[in-house]
């Protein structure tokens, strides 16, 4: 798998973006070793960080992060692919393993998958312009999910494009793609049930840091080609699941 997406990357553009390579700026904002009292109080305290409008006039590059687990679960596989933007060629990719580091719990998913997507991202040649997880941005309990996180994290713009929810208030939108009906907590909008394909089950997006909710709909819908999951994090999901499958 790994040396089919290689052989679908474009040198050229590699080059390209390689040349104008952003530095890496990464401020670690707590230890990741935490028990979940801590780890709730981590979220609480760095959510008031998150800026929730767009700080961005151009998109060039769009990665996609998403991990997978082995069978028994004790480890964990992280994959990164970055897409050139509108072109949705891959440009860069990047891996890494290690121990599943936090229980499962529903709202701290960043504790657990966290650390192995940061080690990915550190290996990517290509910064990207912005990332798409598969977790909840700020819809989520403490309106702070995994890309919120981790987009705080690498102080990137960064949106949460997860299949199921963690609210329960919501509507189904329309049987279009295109369609959506917002997740709201009380007259505030936290993110969307959005429909990518016709007829296909929603997606439930919401900005994660430095992105809006309407730039963040636009450019899920921008990303999905000819199927449910936006390109970048659909590659991303097969890369990480092949490696987590022969492990």
């Amino acid at each position: 798998m790994i040396r089919k997406i290689l052989r679908q990357i474009n040198p050229e553009k590699l080059r390209t973006h390689h040349s104008e390579l952003k530095t890496l700026y990464m401020k670690p904002l707590h230890p990741w070793k935490v028990d979940v009292e801590e780890a709730i109080r981590i979220q609480e305290d760095l959510g008031s960080r998150l800026i929730l409008k767009k700080t961005f006039s151009k998109v060039r590059t769009i990665g996609g992060g998403d991990v997978a687990y082995s069978k028994d679960e004790n480890f964990l596989f992280g994959a990164i692919v970055v897409l050139s933007y509108p072109e949705m060629e891959t440009i860069d990719i990047a891996t890494a393993y290690g121990k599943t580091p936090f229980p499962y719990i529903p709202g701290l998913l960043s504790f657990r998958e966290g650390p192995v997507l940061i080690k990915t991202f550190q290996k990517l040649k290509v910064k990207p312009d912005l990332m798409i997880y598969d977790g909840q941005g700020i819809a989520h309990p403490r309106g702070f999910g995994l890309a919120s996180h981790l987009g705080l994290w690498f102080d990137l713009p960064s949106i949460g494009c997860a299949k199921t929810p963690l609210l329960d208030e919501f509507t189904l939108p329309g049987l279009s793609k295109g369609s959506f009906e917002l997740i709201q907590r009380g007259k505030i909008a936290l993110g969307a049930v959005l429909r990518t394909k016709e007829k296909v089950n929603p997606l439930f997006v919401s900005p994660g840091h430095r992105i809006d909710l309407s730039t963040s709909i636009q450019l899920i819908l921008e990303t999905c080609q000819k199927y449910r999951i936006p390109e970048p994090l659909r590659r991303a999901h097969q890369l990480a699941g092949r490696i987590g499958h022969r492990a």
